[in-house]
């Protein structure tokens, strides 16, 4: 297994970790603390095995299907948890998991016929948005950043729309493959 696809089980793996800190009392006061640098650092795993893998020409079939899927993972879990916390508005987390499971369908779809789909741009600056997002209600800072807060969690709703419909356009072959 080459380093890129070690950083994305590693972003994997820190999942729970994210999870028991923000719901559990195990880190007292240092919960918030704690949570955020986890997400922090699974966050930039996500940035540095893309970069990796392409720098060194170290793509593979496993990256290309599992990186997207530990970046659900990670922002899906985070967000759940954010609803737990009184942070976020479940509608919203709902119609972003829901673009997921779409996503990851039309993914096993295409995969079942020998086609991998990488990521597009449009879901790259959907993920960071959300990634942003996540920082900041983790951060909890409170007044102006309250706005930023509102902000980017209308832009992620948008971006997870316009990545969603781009998606499926630019990949509407694969549904003819189903006929």
């Amino acid at each position: 297994m080459n380093t890129p696809n070690k950083l994305t089980v590693g972003r994997m793996i820190l999942v729970p970790f994210l999870v028991l800190f923000l719901l559990t009392g195990w880190g007292g006061e240092a919960n918030r603390y704690i949570s955020l640098a986890i997400f922090v650092i699974a966050s930039v795993t996500d940035w540095f095995d893309g970069y990796l893998a392409r720098k060194n020409n170290l793509v593979t079939n496993f990256g290309k299907f599992m990186d997207p899927l530990a970046d659900k993972l990670l922002v899906c879990s985070a967000m759940i948890c954010l609803i737990e916390l009184g942070r976020m508005p479940a509608w919203i987390v709902i119609i972003i998991i829901a673009r997921e499971f779409i996503i990851s369908g039309f993914r096993l779809i295409a995969a079942e016929n020998g086609v991998v789909i990488a990521a597009n741009y449009w879901g790259k600056f959907k993920t960071v948005s959300q990634m942003i997002m996540i920082i900041l209600l983790l951060l909890n800072l409170g007044g102006a950043f309250d706005i930023l807060e509102e902000i980017f969690i209308w832009l992620s709703l948008a971006l997870t729309a316009i990545s969603l419909i781009t998606y499926i356009w630019q990949n509407r072959s694969v549904l003819s493959m189903q006929e």
